[in-house]
């Protein structure tokens, strides 16, 4: 079994072997935690002068919040709408393998660089999509990168009505300044 400095290594190198490895290790729910927790972080102190240390530590526990949120869309979609031939997973196989996806996000720190940022930031972000896409096919055990990369795209739009429908039912208004 493998470190968890190995474990993130391995997901930031995107090795299918690795979220297999979380995947099926049901005590390493508490190390993908970590990961989101500490990716978060990693981003909130890339873009602080943004947010102060507020936005940081609200940045966290929204990264808790969203991937607990994402990865139980997933596994709705992925096995009750669009499951491979070998599907058969549940919420924590989904929570650590795309709690380890998250991994790229501890280098975001580096986006504090000026006029760095934001490319490097956007280079983590596409970097974790691929880490998510492996990290969903592993978990619901398809045997093709297109039904994963079919499985995000649908939790990530059904993620945004989702959000939108709570925040308009919330009262969550824009303002207009004249």
């Amino acid at each position: 079994m493998a470190s968890f400095s190995q474990r993130v290594v391995g997901a930031l190198k995107l090795q299918a072997v690795t979220f297999e490895e979380v995947e099926h290790d049901t005590t390493a729910t508490g190390q993908a935690a970590v990961v989101v927790l500490l990716a978060s972080l990693s981003s909130g102190i890339a873009f602080i002068r943004y947010g102060g240390l507020t936005g940081v530590f609200s940045n966290a526990v929204w990264a808790l919040v969203s991937w607990v949120f994402f990865a139980g869309l997933v596994w709705l979609i992925g096995t009750k709408i669009v499951p491979g031939r070998n599907t058969q997973a549940d919420l924590g196989q989904l929570l650590r393998t795309m709690g380890f996806a998250n991994a790229p996000g501890l280098l975001a720190f580096i986006g504090v660089i000026p006029l760095l940022g934001w490319p490097i930031w956007f280079g983590i972000v596409l970097w974790t999509i691929a880490a998510t896409v492996i990290a969903v096919r592993q978990a619901l055990d398809y045997e093709s990168t297109s039904r994963a990369v079919v499985t995000v795209v649908l939790a990530f739009v059904a993620a945004l009505i989702l959000t939108s429908i709570f925040a308009l039912g919330s009262g969550f208004r824009t303002v207009v300044v004249e």
